[in-house]
C-alpha cells in the first residue's frame, strides 16, 4: 500500500560496515517491509521476560499492523507495555538484508481503519486471510469458535506499529543503517 510515512534521519554505523558501504534509503526499506510475509514480534511480559512470536503484518499509511487475541500472550504484554519490535529479514549471513523496527503497538478500533487494514491482509496474504470488520474487532475466516457468530472464526485486536527507530543490517557488502523518526 502506499505510504505517507515521513522521511526519518538516516546514518551508516562505519563501525559495523564495510568499507565503501552506503546508507540504505529509507524508501528501499520500506519496499522490503511491505513485501515481507513473515516478521517476529518481540514483546515484554510483566514479570519482564521477553517475549518473541512470528506474526503476518501489513503496511498502511506509514504504519505497520499486525492481528492478535485479546488473550494471547503478545496481546496481554501488549495490553501492560505497548513497546515492541518487529524484525524481518532473510536469515542469511552471506546476502541480503535484516530489519528491526522499533516502537508502540497502539490498538486500532475505527472501522475506517479497520478496513483498510483488512483490504491490506486480503491482497498481501489472499482469501485464507479474508477479514472482517466487527465491533473494533478483525475476524479471521472460519467458523465454530467460541464466542464468535455462527460461520466466522476468532476475533483478532489489531494493532498499529509507527517506526520510532529502525535498523537496517546489509550483509554481503555489510552496512548497518539507523532511521530515526
Amino acid at each position: 500500500m502506499t505510504s505517507t510515512r515521513k522521511e526519518p534521519l538516516t546514518s551508516l554505523d562505519v563501525r559495523y560496515s564495510s568499507p565503501g558501504a552506503r546508507a540504505m534509503p529509507w524508501a528501499e526499506a520500506w519496499t522490503m517491509l511491505e513485501r515481507a510475509e513473515l516478521y517476529w514480534l518481540s514483546t515484554v511480559r510483566p514479570d519482564h521476560a521477553p517475549h518473541v512470536t512470528p506474526v503476518l503484518a501489513v503496511t498502511h499509511a506509514g504504519a505497520l499492523y499486525f492481528t492478535t487475541g485479546e488473550q494471547e500472550r503478545k496481546g496481554r504484554n501488549l495490553a501492560a507495555n505497548p513497546a515492541c519490535v518487529l524484525t524481518t529479514g532473510c536469515n542469511s549471513l552471506t546476502g541480503g538484508t535484516d530489519l528491526v523496527v522499533e516502537g508502540r503497538a497502539e490498538r486500532i478500533t475505527g472501522d475506517a481503519l479497520l478496513q483498510a487494514v483488512a483490504d491490506a491482509f486480503l491482497a498481501k496474504y489472499g482469501p485464507d486471510w479474508h477479514l472482517t470488520v466487527r465491533d473494533g474487532f478483525l475476524v479471521l475466516p472460519g467458523g465454530g469458535a467460541s464466542g464468535t457468530e455462527a460461520g466466522e472464526g476468532p476475533r483478532a485486536a489489531a494493532f498499529e506499529v509507527r517506526p520510532a527507530t529502525a535498523f537496517g543490517f546489509r550483509k554481503g557488502v555489510y552496512g548497518q543503517t539507523r532511521w530515526r523518526f
